[in-house]
């Protein structure tokens, strides 16, 4: 019900009515290469059901910073209660003072629920030029949303994606992954 009123509240920051399935969060654990993550940055984790997934798989030793724009799911994902978590609400085009903000290094990989079809082609070019500046070497980024729009806006910044479509979530779901280039920075 907490997605469900977020999705009412502010439906261009919400992707969808209900949370992703256990589908979609097996595919993204597939899909985002957890074994030696060291930083992990989820942007729209919304009220945490991929973060919990996230945590379950990242090492014990490695960090998840969430950036959450709506307060009342960042308020939410605080209840988690895991000692690796770093929730914080804010803009995820502001990556970069936000990493510092927690002394955190440049993140291994970055996940995206957040939809890039919902919101103005300036605001998500700064949130993917923020993963392409803030990235480790060999970093990746990973993206799972409804429609193409991180794609369209993808490639000039972080180049060709990699395409996978997971069909058992309602809607299907396409994971885009870049990897990031090193002389992107």
């Amino acid at each position: 019900m907490d997605f469900f009123r977020g999705f009412l509240r502010s439906p261009e920051q919400v992707g969808s009515i209900i949370p992703s399935s256990r589908f979609l969060e097996r595919r993204l654990i597939e899909m985002a290469e957890l074994k030696d993550v060291r930083i992990v940055v989820e942007l729209g984790p919304g009220t945490g059901g991929t973060t919990r997934a996230l945590l379950k798989a990242m090492p014990a030793n490695a960090r998840l910073l969430t950036i959450e724009l709506d307060p009342a799911f960042s308020a939410i994902l605080e209840e988690i209660g895991d000692p690796r978590l770093v929730p914080h609400t804010g803009s995820a085009a502001d990556l970069a003072s936000i990493l510092a903000e927690y002394g955190l290094p440049e993140p291994d990989l970055v996940v995206s629920g957040i939809p890039f079809s919902t919101m103005p082609r300036a605001v998500g070019t700064a949130i993917l030029e923020a993963v392409r500046d803030n990235l480790a070497p060999d970093g990746r980024f990973l993206a799972y949303q409804f429609r193409g729009h991180v794609r369209r806006l993808g490639e000039p910044i972080l180049g060709q994606p990699e395409v996978v479509l997971e069909l058992l979530n309602v809607p299907p779901m396409r994971f885009y992954r870049w990897r990031r280039q090193t002389a992107a920075k």
